[in-house]
């Protein structure tokens, strides 16, 4: 191969390659566009799952509370628990109906459900795609 093939063939032989080109700037761009648009959406779930979970605890927590107050008194109207949950991401509310109770966990974060999440004495967890 002579020299002036070697010329003819650009000047980044010679010199060595410097920078990117603007096509190879763009293949990463939408590969990491790809990657974002797989991961983003399971990150969202898993972070409204994390967040159910508070809800799980502070209605257990809350239910117990009861539990132990009816094993005293026979009656859950004179029993308290705590209103917020562990993390407090979430308001416990109870209704005291006859010989039970429907405890509802309620957030202004999305969690990824449309109602409120509630346990009942009977323990009936409804709903049932939030437990």
């Amino acid at each position: 191969m002579s020299y002036t093939s070697h010329l003819s063939t650009g000047r980044s032989l010679l010199n060595g390659q410097r920078g990117f080109t603007l096509i190879e700037l763009m293949i990463v761009l939408v590969i990491i566009g790809i990657v974002a648009s797989i991961a983003y959406p399971s990150y969202t779930r898993y972070v409204q799952k994390s967040v159910r979970t508070d809800a799980h605890a502070g209605l257990m927590q809350a239910a117990s509370e009861l539990e132990r107050c009816y094993t005293r008194s026979y009656s859950y109207s004179d029993c308290t628990i705590s209103e917020l949950s562990p993390e407090k991401n979430y308001e416990i509310a109870e209704s005291i109906n006859g010989d039970g109770y429907l405890l509802t966990a309620s957030t202004v974060q999305d969690d990824g459900c449309e109602e409120d999440i509630t346990l009942s004495s009977s323990g009936e967890r409804l709903p049932n795609a939030c437990w």
